[in-house]
């Protein structure tokens, strides 16, 4: 049975479930599936296409477009080195047309997996009318638990013009790539499409109000991407705020900021939001539910379920926790929910050792404690660090924009932070990631033998 029952309350008429999930993607996925075979009636509720962010409109289509920047920027490299010839060219409705190839059967896909395994379906946006009702395009639905799961969308900047500023998800769609184009800050979708946009042959500008790029990574390592983003093109501007975005009569726009109080403006084809995404709850109606929010999300306890509402949970991008707004973490999240709804709360949330990867060209990736926090907690430790860019890994592929930072525990040889930057930077860090998960310190690290030519192979010389 897909629902429990239908329920009479009042004069309404509604279809009862066990768990009603709101937002089809990693999290809501995860804890409907699991729910499901457990025996619990199940539905999910999307007003989007089903497949959540990350497959229709996140990680996935954004790496399908580094994929060809990267194989390009290969080929460039090793074109200067004289060991290739001719040059490779991005046909950008060409990409799009393959990067369709994996995002447009996704919500079919997802939608059909959901009903062969009992889960109903509903298409709309939902809307609290009490603490255990919802409304989806005038249907009315009870359960006995809600889990909140619908992402995140980007933050107003609430500035003139904003109106003109598009978004990732419209970059991914684009059909022709514009000869001048602005990013609206300078975090991840920032920095990864700028190095896309621009071996793509796009003029490209980099506008961030802070102080640096990527303000969550290592400052060092950061430095050095930035530089050799420079080197590639990319005009980035930091300290930079935006205040208004105008239209001339002929489509160009004109990016109108303040640099230490200067008024400076920049002209283009096309500007994209890339400054913040916060918690996609604003049409839920939370008020009617009593669910309280912060900042962040939906405020939670450490079970993820909501303080001020037993009945409802939230994870992912929705929930206000410590947990970096990331596809595993939402899958995760996902997983502690229903093992709490299924057995009661007994699972706590814990967001220690996720690495994050920035899919620039070369990547930059982290996991474990920056040098800062560590510093700041009074650890005792040593930094190794250094500029790999001569090394036989980074010079067989011709990529001189290669480093890493390590920090290391004095006495316990513990490795407290991990970050590197350069070829395979991405994969690398799950190697760093397993052993500080399961404590292999520094020294027995070193003793691996790793199949070698390899990347792998690198890390005792990092240790």
């Amino acid at each position: 049975m897909q629902c429990r029952n239908r329920i009479i309350i009042g004069n309404v008429d509604m279809q009862a479930f066990d768990l009603i999930v709101i937002g089809s993607g990693a999290a809501g996925s995860v804890a409907a599936r699991t729910c499901r075979s457990a025996g619990w009636a199940v539905a999910v509720v999307d007003s989007l296409p089903f497949g959540g962010t990350c497959a229709l409109r996140g990680c996935d289509p954004k790496k399908v477009l580094v994929g060809a920047a990267d194989l390009l920027d290969w080929s460039r490299r090793m074109n200067e080195k004289r060991t290739v010839k001719g040059d490779l060219e991005i046909d950008w409705p060409e990409l799009m047309r393959f990067k369709h190839t994996f995002t447009d059967p996704a919500p079919k896909q997802a939608e059909q997996s959901f009903e062969q395994a009992g889960i109903k379906c509903f298409h709309g946006r939902a809307k609290f009318i009490d603490h255990k009702a919802i409304e989806i395009e005038g249907e009315k639905l009870e359960a006995r638990y809600f889990l909140i799961a619908t992402g995140a969308t980007p933050a107003s900047l609430k500035i003139p013009g904003e109106d003109y500023l598009i978004d990732s998800t419209r970059f991914m769609e684009l059909e022709q790539l514009p000869n001048d184009i602005v990013f609206v800050g300078g975090g991840f979708i920032a920095m990864e499409f700028a190095h896309v946009a621009v071996r793509a042959g796009s003029r490209v500008t980099v506008l961030h109000r802070g102080d640096r790029v990527l303000e969550g990574f290592d400052p060092d390592l950061v430095s050095t991407l930035a530089g050799a983003t420079t080197t590639l093109g990319v005009s980035i501007h930091t300290a930079t705020s935006v205040e208004a975005i105008e239209k001339a009569a002929n489509g160009r726009l004109t990016v109108l900021a303040k640099h230490h109080g200067v008024s400076v403006s920049f002209e283009c084809d096309l500007a994209v939001h890339a400054a913040g995404r916060i918690p996609d709850l604003d049409e839920l109606e939370l008020d009617a539910a009593g669910v309280s929010t912060e900042k962040r999300g939906v405020a939670v306890n450490e079970y993820l379920q909501s303080i001020t509402n037993p009945a409802v949970y939230a994870g992912g991008d929705a929930a206000a926790t410590d947990g970096l707004p990331l596809t595993p973490v939402a899958g995760y999240d996902g997983k502690l929910i229903a093992a709490n709804l299924l057995d009661g709360n007994h699972l706590q949330a814990e967001y220690h050792l996720i690495p994050s990867v920035v899919f620039t060209i070369p990547p930059l990736a982290s996991v474990g404690l920056s040098e800062q926090a560590a510093t700041q907690q009074g650890l005792h430790f040593r930094k190794n660090m250094m500029d790999t860019g001569g090394w036989y890994s980074s010079r067989r592929v011709a990529d001189k924009t290669s480093a890493f930072k390590v920090l290391i525990e004095e006495g316990s040889e513990r490795i407290l932070g991990a970050h590197l930057l350069g070829p395979a930077a991405e994969e690398t860090i799950n190697l760093f990631t397993l052993a500080m998960r399961f404590d292999i310190n520094a020294e027995q690290l070193k003793q691996v033998l790793f199949a070698y030519p390899s990347h792998a192979s690198d890390m005792k010389y990092m240790l």
